[in-house]
C-alpha cells in the first residue's frame, strides 16, 4: 500500500491527539492486527504514514491495515495497562502474544496462622502471606520441601484437617511433626521454628546457623542435650545443603534475567531466575513466530508476564534496553508496591548473569529448531499414512473421564503445527446421565463441539476404537462438518511370537480409519506415532484432572450433608457464599448468620459441626 491519500494511517495521524494512549489497527474484515502504545499517538501515528518506521515487520503490516482505532489514557503507565489488556483480549497476528499460562511453584507460608504450613501454588496473590520462589520444576520444589520437613518438622495437613484432628498423626511418629493440631508444642516454640524456616528460604543461611549454635549451647548449659542434639543435627543439614549452593551475586539480590535469541522469524527467550544471590532455576517460553525486533519482543514480553501474577524480584536484567523501561519499571513498582530496577548491564556480575540467560536460550533456540523439523515430518508422516485430505495442521482430540458414569467429564485438547495450544482446550461436564455410557458422552461432547461449525480443525482424534470412531462420523455427518478428517486411537493387544516359541500379548497403539475394516499400526512411523501418543496422553491428563476436580467438589459439598438443619439449598448457599468448604469452617458464627437463609440456629449448627460437634472427613467417615 502506497503512501497516499487513502491510507488510513495516515487519515487518523493528523486527528490523533498528541497525548499518550494505544491505538489498534484492523484489516478489512474488522479484526485487529496490531495493538500498540505510544507517548504522543500523533508523533507515533506519522511514523507509519510517512515510512520512518524501519521495523522489520511493517512491510507485512502496512498492506493490511484498513482501519485505526485510537483509545487515549491520561498517563503513559495507564497506556501500558491497556496496551497489555487488550493484546491478551484480541491477540493480535503482529504482536507478541505470550502463549504460557503456566507459573512455577513457589512455596506459601501464611504468617498470619497460629500454626502455619508451607503450601505449593502457582499464583501469588496479594494476601498477606509469605512466598518463595520461583521454582523451575516440580522436582526442584519437593526436593526442598522434603528437605525443610526433614530438618523443620512442620505441619503437612490441610487446615480442615488440622482444626479436625484429635490425636497425632504417622507424621508424629516418625518426627517430622510436632503436632500443634493437639497441643503438644506451644505456639511460640512453634513460631521460632517457622521464623527459622523462612530465614533459610530466604537464603540467609549464615544467620541461621549462627542463631542455631547460640540456641545449642543455651541447651546444653540447661542440660536439655535430647534438644541441643536435634539442633545439631538441623545445622549439619543445613550447613551440607548450603555447601552445594553457588554465589552468582554477591549482592545477594533476587533479579529476573531475561535472555533472547533470534532465528529467521523465530525468538526464543528463556529467564534465571536469582534468588538471594543464588541461580534457583530457568524459565524457558514457547518460541515466539515474529519478525519484531528483540526490543519490541521484550517489552511485551515483560509486560505479559509480571501481569500473570507471578513474583516480581528487585532487579530485572535485559539484555537490550527498551523504549518504555522507565514506565514499565513505574508499572512493577507499583505491583510490587516496592521498588524495581530494570537493568541492562554491560560489565560485572550482572552481565555475567544475563550471558548465562543468553546462553540457555540460544540452546533452546536451537533445539527447537531441531524439534521443529521433527514435527513437520511427523504431520508429514501422519497425513501419508493415514491417508488425509492434507497435512494436520490443526488437531483436536477427545476423551473421556467418568467413575461407573458418575462425575463423568469429557476434554478437547487442541495441536497446532504439533504443538499444544492452551487457548484451544475446552472441557465439558456431560449432562447424559449417571450410566456408564461412553458413546452416548462422546457423541454429547462432540455434538457440543461441532454444532458450532467454528475454526474447525484438520484432524480429529478420539481415544477409543472403532465404536468411538463411529460416534465421531456420525456426529461430522450430523453436524454437517464432512470435511474433516477422523481417527481413533486405541491401545489394543497383539499377538508375537516369543523367541523360544509360542506368543505373547503385547499392548501396542492402533489407528482406526474410516473405510477400513483393519488398524493402522506406525511402528515404523516413530515421529508420527509419538505424535499422535503425545497428544492422546494431553487429552487424558486434561481430562482425569478435571474429573479430579468436580469429584471433589461433589466430596466436600456432600460432607456438609453431615450438619443439622442444612439441606441442599442452604448447602448450594454457603459454598456460593464461602466458595470452600474451608472458607465455611473458618467463619465466624456471626458472619454465617449473616448469610441470607441460614439464621442464628443453623448459623450456631454449623459452626458447632467444624469445631465443636462430630469430627468427620469429607465424604462422611468418622475420623478415628
Amino acid at each position: 500500500m502506497g503512501m497516499m491519500e487513502q491510507n488510513p494511517v495516515q487519515i487518523i495521524a493528523g486527528h490523533a491527539p498528541r497525548k499518550p494512549g494505544v491505538y489498534l489497527m484492523k484489516d478489512g474484515t474488522g479484526a485487529v492486527i496490531y495493538v500498540g502504545k505510544a507517548k504522543d499517538l500523533h508523533v507515533r501515528l506519522r511514523t507509519y504514514a510517512s515510512g520512518k518506521d524501519t521495523r522489520p515487520m511493517i512491510p507485512f503490516l502496512l498492506p493490511k491495515i484498513r482501519d485505526v482505532e485510537v483509545m487515549v489514557t491520561e498517563t503513559e503507565k495507564e497506556a501500558l495497562i491497556l496496551e497489555n489488556t487488550l493484546i491478551k483480549r484480541y491477540r493480535p497476528r503482529y504482536n507478541v502474544t505470550l502463549r504460557d499460562d503456566k507459573n512455577y511453584f513457589s512455596i506459601r507460608v501464611d504468617t498470619r496462622q497460629e500454626f502455619p504450613r508451607l503450601e505449593l501454588v502457582r499464583r501469588i496473590r496479594k494476601d498477606g502471606a509469605r512466598y518463595f520462589g520461583p521454582y523451575a520444576s516440580s522436582q526442584a520444589v519437593k526436593e526442598t520441601l522434603k528437605f525443610l520437613r526433614q530438618v523443620f518438622p512442620l505441619r503437612t495437613c490441610k487446615d480442615l484437617t488440622f482444626r479436625m484432628r484429635r490425636r497425632p498423626c504417622i507424621e508424629y511418629e516418625i518426627k517430622r511433626c510436632l503436632a500443634p493440631c493437639v497441643g503438644r508444642v506451644s505456639a511460640e516454640d512453634y513460631r521460632r521454628l517457622i521464623d527459622d524456616t523462612m530465614l533459610f528460604l530466604e537464603g540467609r543461611g549464615k544467620k541461621l546457623t549462627t542463631a542455631l549454635r547460640a540456641r545449642m549451647e543455651e541447651a546444653s548449659r540447661g542440660l536439655r542435650f535430647e534438644e541441643a542434639g536435634l539442633v545439631r543435627d538441623r545445622i549439619r543439614a543445613i550447613e551440607a545443603t548450603l555447601e552445594k549452593q553457588r554465589a552468582v551475586s554477591a549482592s545477594f539480590r533476587d533479579q529476573d534475567v531475561f535472555g533472547l535469541c533470534r532465528a529467521g522469524r523465530r525468538v526464543q527467550a528463556c529467564v534465571v531466575f536469582v534468588r538471594a544471590g543464588r541461580i534457583v532455576g530457568q524459565k524457558q517460553f514457547p518460541p515466539l513466530a515474529t519478525r519484531m525486533e528483540l526490543s519490541g519482543v521484550l517489552s511485551s514480553l515483560l509486560a505479559q508476564y509480571y501481569d500473570g501474577g507471578v513474583d516480581i524480584p528487585k532487579e530485572i536484567i535485559i539484555q537490550e534496553d527498551i523504549e518504555d523501561r522507565e514506565v514499565l519499571a513505574d508499572w512493577l513498582a507499583g505491583k510490587k508496591e516496592k521498588n524495581v530496577a530494570v537493568i541492562v548491564p554491560r560489565r560485572g556480575r550482572r552481565a555475567e548473569i544475563l550471558h548465562i540467560a543468553v546462553a540457555n536460550a540460544q540452546n533452546a533456540c536451537a533445539r527447537g529448531e531441531d524439534a521443529g523439523k521433527s514435527l513437520e515430518t511427523a504431520l508429514t508422516a501422519l497425513a501419508r499414512r493415514l491417508h488425509l485430505r492434507k497435512v494436520p495442521r490443526r488437531i483436536e482430540c477427545f476423551d473421556i473421564s467418568n467413575l461407573g458414569g458418575r462425575h463423568a467429564v469429557g476434554s478437547m485438547v487442541t495441536f497446532i503445527d504439533g504443538e499444544p495450544d492452551k487457548d484451544g482446550y475446552r472441557r465439558y461436564r456431560i449432562t447424559t446421565g449417571d450410566t456408564p455410557d461412553d458413546y452416548g458422552m462422546m457423541h454429547e461432547v462432540l455434538v457440543r463441539r461441532y454444532g458450532k461449525r467454528e475454526n474447525l480443525p484438520d484432524l480429529i482424534i478420539v481415544d477409543g476404537g472403532r465404536g468411538q470412531l463411529n460416534v465421531a462420523l456420525t456426529v461430522l455427518g450430523e453436524t454437517g462438518c464432512t470435511d474433516v478428517d477422523a481417527a481413533a486411537l486405541a491401545k489394543e493387544a497383539r499377538m508375537a511370537r516369543k523367541n523360544a516359541g509360542g506368543s505373547r500379548a503385547a499392548i501396542e497403539d492402533r489407528v482406526y480409519l474410516p473405510h477400513r475394516k483393519n488398524p493402522v499400526f506406525l511402528s515404523r512411523e516413530r515421529e508420527a506415532l509419538h505424535l499422535l501418543q503425545r497428544i492422546r496422553d494431553e487429552a487424558h491428563r486434561f481430562a482425569v484432572a478435571y474429573h479430579h476436580a468436580v469429584k471433589e467438589k461433589e466430596d466436600l459439598r456432600s460432607f456438609l450433608d453431615g450438619i443439622p438443619g442444612v439441606g441442599e439449598k442452604r448447602k448450594k448457599t454457603l459454598l456460593s457464599h464461602f466458595g470452600t468448604v474451608d472458607a465455611i469452617g473458618k467463619a465466624s458464627p456471626e458472619e454465617l448468620g449473616a448469610v441470607p437463609g441460614i439464621g442464628a440456629r443453623a448459623a450456631a449448627a454449623i459452626h458447632s459441626f467444624f469445631h465443636g460437634g462430630e469430627s468427620r472427613k469429607p465424604g462422611g467417615e468418622s475420623q478415628s
